[in-house]
């Protein structure tokens, strides 16, 4: 079965893939003339430069593998919905925060994409997970510490 957490949409795909081009070609170069550099400079036991070197390339490396292994093992689910009838991953949903007394946009997508910064909430948060299968105009209870109550008042395909 796959990770509820690997959902990617087309779009995280995309993002995914640009990062890890620019990890390759870019970060990891970059890294292995630092380390160079570093080794040029002698005794490695007391070369900060070289530990500096060192602990960057096994952040580029680390990160590297990780989004081949994103890559290889998500779902990818359409971020075009087949309609706006009922809240999906990919859909743009528009809410009305009955708490708040205003309306919030928000995209939903998989734990992996997920930004609250940008507006884009994991379909397994507590508020993407309440949205997912309602339609418009349902008042929706999102199970959070102290919950709220927060009605559907458009769904949009990206």
């Amino acid at each position: 079965m796959i990770d509820p957490k690997m959902i990617l949409t087309h779009e995280g795909v995309k993002k995914l893939t640009e990062e890890l081009r620019q990890l390759i070609d870019i970060e990891r170069p970059k890294v292995i003339e630092e380390l160079t550099f570093a080794r040029s400079q002698g005794d490695l036991s007391e070369n900060a430069d070289y530990d500096a070197a060192r602990n960057r390339q096994a952040e580029v490396e680390g990160r590297i593998k990780q989004i081949e292994d994103m890559l290889a093992t998500a779902k990818i689910v359409d971020d075009k919905p087949k309609n706006n009838k009922v809240v999906a991953i990919g859909s743009k949903v528009v809410i009305f925060d009955t708490v708040l007394n205003k309306e919030e946009t928000y995209t939903i997508v998989g734990t992996v994409e997920a930004n609250p910064f940008h507006k884009t909430i994991s379909n397994l948060s507590a508020l993407g997970s309440a949205l997912i299968g309602k339609r418009v105009d349902d008042l929706v209870m999102v199970p959070a510490v102290k919950p709220y109550q927060v009605r559907i008042v458009r769904i949009e395909s990206k």
